[in-house]
């Protein structure tokens, strides 16, 4: 695959589906040390193949898909396969084709503990709930589901059946006949027209809902103060420059290396060997061999 990090996340949400043994040719690009990660760039440059943009925009969900589209879908899988292939023997003669690996295996890990959207309050996705009274949360919680039913019986997006903003104005309109929805701008006459009636009794039935069991806007925890000491960032500048000049000395891209965010936890945990270097997050077994010593020279000498 490549750039897989999304399509791995849909797979496991949507159709339970993880993958194992996983190559993603657009990391395989970046540990490779190459400027441009994109598909189109690496086809360019190992077949002299140009990819066409013109249904980069097209409306994919229409039905039959042109032959120009399918041909232009197909383009994008086509030459995974030998682009891998030779990739892999690139990074193999390079000594980093461990590095690929690991960086895969813990993009398969982490797309399968993604919170699953079901886990998640429906409301907070939509933008304006939270200013709705609780029992306008109540009415927009059902009508998400209605949504959700009609999209899934139509095997369409959810945004086709009708948008976030027209319904949220349905909520706060709170009609009493179907006919009312049709002066709500971006509501579509047809879902109106057919299937109005639904959601105006929808909102009705939520009317009669006591009090004590409306849910008000789900809260977030609040997240603790990440201010670091003046002595944790002058640490972590003083590992900055060690990453900067091992990642300019292998060609590869500072981020590649060790992303900024690791390097943070690596200065707040101030690990004193590399077992411990080992149980910071995001600091896979090939980064340690890189880097790892670097790291906790610093990090003694200070």
């Amino acid at each position: 695959m490549h750039g897989s990090d999304f399509d791995l996340v849909l797979l496991g949400r949507d159709l339970g589906i993880r993958l194992s043994g996983l190559f993603d040719t657009q990391i395989a690009a970046a540990l490779h040390g190459r400027e441009s990660l994109g598909l189109a760039s690496l086809l360019k440059d190992y077949h002299g193949i140009e990819l066409s943009k013109k249904y980069q925009r097209a409306d994919w969900a229409m039905r039959p898909l042109t032959e120009g589209m399918l041909e232009y879908a197909a383009a994008d899988t086509q030459y995974l396969n030998t682009l891998s292939d030779q990739m892999r023997t690139e990074l193999r003669a390079r000594g980093r084709e461990s590095w690929l690996v690991e960086e895969c295996q813990a993009l398969e890990e982490s797309s399968s503990s993604v919170q699953h959207s079901e886990e998640i309050d429906p409301v907070s996705r939509v933008k304006g709930a939270r200013e709705l009274t609780p029992r306008q949360l109540t009415a927009l919680r059902q009508a998400l589901q209605w949504r959700d039913k009609l999209a899934r019986e139509n095997d369409k997006a959810l945004f086709r059946i009708i948008g976030d903003g027209p319904l949220l104005e349905a909520v706060v309109m709170n009609p009493q006949r179907a006919r009312e929805l049709f002066d709500i701008k971006g509501f579509p006459k047809g879902l109106a027209r057919n299937k109005g009636s639904d959601l105006v009794r929808i909102f009705e039935s939520v009317a009669r809902v006591p009090e004590s069991e409306l849910q008000s806007y789900p809260s977030r925890p609040r997240a603790r103060s990440r201010r670091s000491s003046p002595e944790t960032e002058a640490l972590l500048e003083a590992l900055k420059l060690v990453r900067n000049a091992l990642a300019e000395k292998l060609g590869i891209a500072k981020g590649t290396l060790l992303s900024n965010a690791v390097l943070s936890r690596v200065a707040r945990t101030n690990p004193k060997d590399l077992s411990s270097l080992a149980e910071v997050e995001g600091m896979r077994g090939w980064k340690i061999e890189v880097v790892g010593d670097s790291l906790l020279e610093v990090i003694h000498r200070g």
